[in-house]
């Protein structure tokens, strides 16, 4: 092979190997907008079931009892702005009350019960999807090239 040939080709490697890290790099600035987006749709829900939550325990205390608003409304203030700076414990905890809530509460308009379920359902998927996005960029940064690039 001759000079001109061998220049050739790694004229060739060098270009195949800069279209690859645009692509990499490309590839990781559009997961990582898309752990943005699934972030902030995943923080609407929660913010929405806080809401909910504290409607239900301020405006049905009957249906639930004194105590137990009390707790779903402290739980729901909390999750709303965690005093301990731990949201996803609070979230945790407010999710793990409203799962303990009966699902006929006497008193309780059914919209206001069909909204809450609702919500949870997204809350679940919305968390899903972040999950997965996180997951992917995750993978995506831990390989080689994209660590020396950094």
């Amino acid at each position: 092979m001759t000079s001109g040939t061998w220049l050739l080709v790694a004229g060739a490697a060098l270009a195949l190997l800069v279209a690859w890290t645009w692509w990499l790099l490309t590839r990781l600035r559009r997961l990582e907008g898309r752990v943005l987006r699934a972030w902030t749709a995943l923080d609407a829900q929660l913010t929405r079931r806080a809401g909910l939550a504290e409607a239900l325990a301020r405006q049905h205390l009957a249906a639930l009892g004194e105590e137990r608003a009390r707790y779903l409304a402290a739980f729901a203030a909390d999750a709303r702005a965690p005093r301990d700076g731990d949201r996803e414990s609070a979230e945790n905890l407010l999710g793990r009350e409203l799962r303990e809530l009966p699902a006929d509460l006497p008193g309780v308009p059914p919209a206001l019960a069909a909204d809450l379920a609702g919500t949870a359902t997204r809350v679940v998927l919305a968390r899903r999807f972040y999950n997965d996005a996180v997951r992917d960029t995750r993978e995506l940064r831990g390989r080689r090239l994209p660590r020396l690039l950094r």
